[in-house]
């Protein structure tokens, strides 16, 4: 069977010639393949970011979607490439936790290292194995290859997690795990948390403390309040979110990506 929707993820940017590459091998091997990018503007080295927003796309994809992931800060040591077959979909990436959060919700089928030098181009770099390695398997995949002709099975890979929010007392301590680009702060607190906290202190009251300052406008979307005033919400995915109003709460705050941040989620 064949599988011609490619999603393309990278940290590469789009200013060199990195992703053309990585299409262009995609195309020859299948020229009737369909490329489509979830985005290559991930921070740079950013694994943790990658897996995020994956997580927080691939099931938006029709079923049987191949996705390539390529953020590979490991890029020619000894660590593996891996392929995932699940119940619905198929991913190609370093095994290096970019598949965590994906492959802890999903249902694994298959998990196999990405050996078969058949399936990669015949002169191979140690410095672009996006290009040399994992982007032939996703195409040679895509033309109907079985999973079984890449490599062997295994049974582990390796993950890569943010802390999990904890609940003490009438506090819910979580932290940013991703700043997207209008400045909204996600963070990993899920609105069921805030839900057990209103049921375990029966208040409803809540506010939000991070870097030293309180936000007490907790609303149902990012336009409510005055403009440029800090406020959180329940964004899309379901976790709590710091935004400003037609302003970036990042800014305002002066977090970056990758700062770690105690956020306090508390009844009055």
């Amino acid at each position: 069977m064949k599988y011609p929707l490619i999603a393309l993820m990278t940290d590469f940017g789009e200013d060199d010639f990195f992703v053309a590459s990585l299409k262009g091998v995609i195309a020859k091997i299948n020229p009737s393949a369909r490329i489509i990018d979830i985005t290559h503007r991930l921070p740079s080295f950013d694994i943790k970011a990658g897996s995020f927003i994956l997580f927080s796309s691939f099931k938006y994809f029709p079923a049987r979607t191949i996705f390539l992931v390529v953020v590979d800060p490991g890029v020619g040591t000894s660590r593996n490439i891996v392929l995932a077959k699940t119940e619905n979909y198929f991913f190609i990436a370093p095994d290096n936790g970019v598949l965590s959060l994906v492959l802890e919700d999903e249902t694994i089928k298959q998990l196999r290292e990405v050996t078969n030098q058949d399936y990669f181009l015949p002169e191979l770099s140690r410095t672009f194995e996006g290009r040399d390695k994992m982007a032939p398997a996703a195409a040679w995949l895509s033309r109907g290859i079985s999973c079984e002709e890449f490599g062997p099975e295994t049974t582990s890979y390796k993950k890569s997690y943010a802390e999990k929010p904890q609940i003490k007392r009438d506090e819910i301590i979580g932290h940013i795990i991703y700043i997207d680009k209008f400045g909204n702060l996600i963070t990993n607190i899920p609105e069921r948390m805030l839900e057990l906290l209103q049921k375990k202190t029966g208040k409803k009251t809540l506010s939000l403390s991070i870097n030293d300052r309180e936000i007490t406008s907790f609303e149902q979307s990012y336009s409510f309040g005055k403009k440029g005033e800090l406020l959180f919400l329940i964004g899309s995915l379901g976790l709590v979110e710091i935004a400003a109003k037609e302003s970036s709460a990042a800014q305002k705050l002066k977090i970056k990506n990758r700062d770690k941040c105690k956020i306090i989620v508390r009844n009055e």
